[in-house]
């Protein structure tokens, strides 16, 4: 029962490190991906690709539109953010433009809902409180909350079977040593997408935050990244 783990998957590097840590534990794999309506919608091709080299023992995209919501570049009608560097990027207190109002929780409720189906013990997810855009849901605070929360909504937390863990294997990481620790465990960073903003090609723009972070993250791994940019 504990070997099943879900795996919350954008096809970017952190939630497929996240996944090759728990492939590297043992775990079965049911990776997790959601069409929300984001203008990135090519990182789902990404996730496709990454749950077949990782040997996902099931891989589903769940259809849930956020853009009715709206309220983020990512999911209405607003520019996303273009930097030079990632220096250029604020110190953020206030919350980026990019930040999806309640997509951790929302995805998180989801794979709570077929983690007690499965029966599988955890849920892993690829949020870090290093090098990230400053989203209030991905601080650690909110992953204790979360579990938490779990533990007390689902037939598991009533029975005591077991309790379900969230995984959050690179919270305390920056993006260069996540790179170095999948790059260890053989993950093909080809694979993967972290463009806010891809040309119709899919290929990356390289200066939005998520561009910017996955630069920098290679070049403190000194590791070559295999992205395609259109704007380097």
């Amino acid at each position: 029962m504990t070997k099943k783990a879900i795996v919350l998957s954008s096809g970017g590097i952190d939630s497929t490190t996240a996944m090759a840590i728990a492939k590297s534990k043992g775990k079965e794999i049911y990776s997790l991906s959601f069409r929300y309506g984001q203008r990135h919608s090519v990182e789902l091709e990404a996730s496709k690709k990454v749950a077949l080299s990782l040997k996902a023992k099931e891989h589903k995209i769940i259809d849930i539109d956020l853009r009715q919501f709206g309220g983020s570049a990512l999911t209405d009608e607003i520019k996303v953010p273009k930097h030079e560097n990632v220096e250029d990027i604020k110190d953020e207190k206030e919350i980026p433009i990019t930040y999806v109002p309640a997509r951790n929780t929302i995805f998180l409720s989801y794979a709570m809902a077929w983690a007690e189906v499965l029966k599988a013990a955890s849920i892993y997810i690829g949020v870090t409180a290093v090098d990230y855009s400053g989203y209030p849901d991905c601080r650690p605070a909110f992953i204790e909350a979360f579990e938490k929360m779990a533990n007390l909504a689902t037939r598991t937390g009533v029975t005591k079977e077991t309790a379900l863990k969230i995984k959050t294997p690179l919270i305390n990481l920056s993006k260069g040593e996540i790179i170095k620790q999948g790059n260890a465990l053989g993950v093909d960073y080809s694979l993967t997408i972290s463009c806010y903003d891809p040309d119709s090609k899919g290929r990356s723009c390289g200066g939005c935050d998520s561009c910017l972070h996955r630069i920098k993250g290679f070049k403190e791994a000194g590791i070559c990244d295999p992205t395609v940019y259109y704007h380097p």
